[in-house]
């Protein structure tokens, strides 16, 4: 069979890969094209586009460059005619992948759907399009389930969350060999995941770097993106006190005793390892004023929102600034706000489910395309 796959950004490359490594287990003739980044690369197939191409954050950054993304998505229909593939999945990234979506099913492409659109967040009229467009929806939130079955009356398929694949398959990090290797001391390690679009990236770390000087008797550690390379970071490092890590960001958080963390899938990372974190979000002021209307969640992180409760304080725009970064902070290193976040991490695991999201999507793809 012949899988044509579109992952635009950094996690969705993660799970992208694991989904691929199942579909070839599944069907080891399997041709793949695809866009996304070096984990599915390394899996096989052929890369299309890379995600650090395609990155374009909050809504006066994708006016900005508007002209870009419909060049990209031109080009991918014409990718897609000339491929002819037996099956389209579409991995997060809703707004190019509800467009070429609507495109194919037009086209007579099957249409699949992994990680759906978080329309119970914002945008939920894009339900219509999900039901006229999509085939099959796999979901990876415990409440997304009921969500779109009860509220929508459209069925779905609950995966399980791929993070736990993905933690769960990785090697065991060996501590002393990491610091050594990463140049850092015996000191407990913070870590600071900014995210992985440059925007965000230079917002973020001068924050999260400001309160540094109060922390001597810790090591701040950047876990730097796939997408991004050393010399942007450069300017950010201070050997004395900060060190940065590419590519390792799970080893990191493995061996941090806490994190300060820029929303998105990372928070939900963060909790998995069982580190806790402090969120942190602050957008372009025009991006910010536009999604605060439009978004009405109590919650802007995955830990939070899956728990249905402040599990981890969430520092949002103008809260984000070094008084409460610091005050925040020393919250969680040690006492019982530490404990209880911990506690309620495990119960968070549970509700997520068992691993095996990516074989079972693979499953139900090759199922459905077999039937």
């Amino acid at each position: 069979m012949k899988y044509y796959i579109i992952a635009g950004e950094a996690s969705g490359d993660l799970h992208g890969s694991n989904v691929m490594k199942a579909l070839l287990n599944e069907d080891p003739q399997a041709e793949i094209r695809f866009w996304g980044g070096d984990l599915m690369q390394a899996v096989g197939g052929t890369l299309v586009k890379h995600y650090r191409d395609l990155a374009f954050m909050g809504f006066a950054e994708v006016v900005m460059n508007l002209g870009t993304i419909l060049k990209n998505i031109r080009f991918c229909k014409k990718d897609i005619q000339a491929f002819q593939p037996d099956l389209i999945l579409f991995i997060d990234y809703p707004g190019f992948n509800m467009r070429i979506a609507k495109w194919a099913k037009q086209q007579g492409f099957r249409t699949h759907y992994y990680i759906a659109p978080q329309i119970w967040a914002w945008k939920e009229n894009r339900i219509k399009a999900i039901k006229r467009d999509i085939d099959a929806l796999y979901v990876i939130l415990p409440f997304e389930k009921n969500y779109f079955e009860q509220k929508h009356h459209y069925p779905v398929h609950f995966v399980g969350h791929p993070l736990l694949d993905a933690i769960q398959q990785r090697t065991p990090t060996n501590e002393k060999l990491f610091r050594t290797q990463a140049q850092l001391d015996d000191r407990p390690i913070i870590a600071l995941l900014p995210g992985s679009r440059k925007q965000e990236v230079s917002k973020m770390l001068e924050i999260m770097l400001s309160v540094v000087p109060d922390f001597p008797e810790y090591q701040f550690v950047i876990a730097g993106a796939p997408s991004l390379d050393y010399a942007f970071y450069a300017p950010f490092l201070d050997s004395e006190r900060v060190r940065f890590v590419a590519n390792q960001t799970y080893d990191l958080l493995s061996c941090a005793h806490a994190a300060l963390v820029t929303s998105g899938t990372a928070t939900l990372e963060t909790a998995l390892f069982k580190v806790p974190e402090i969120v942190c979000y602050k957008a372009n002021p025009l991006s910010y004023q536009i999604a605060k209307r439009i978004i009405t969640l109590k919650y802007i992180s995955l830990v939070n929102l899956i728990m249905d409760q402040p599990v981890v304080t969430e520092l949002i725009q103008n809260d984000l600034n070094r008084e409460r970064l610091h005050t925040e902070l020393l919250r969680i290193l040690s006492g019982p706000a530490r404990e209880k976040m911990i506690k309620n991490y495990i119960e968070l695991e549970q509700k997520l489910g068992g691993g095996g999201a990516s074989q079972r999507t693979a499953t139900h793809i090759r199922n459905i395309l077999t039937a």
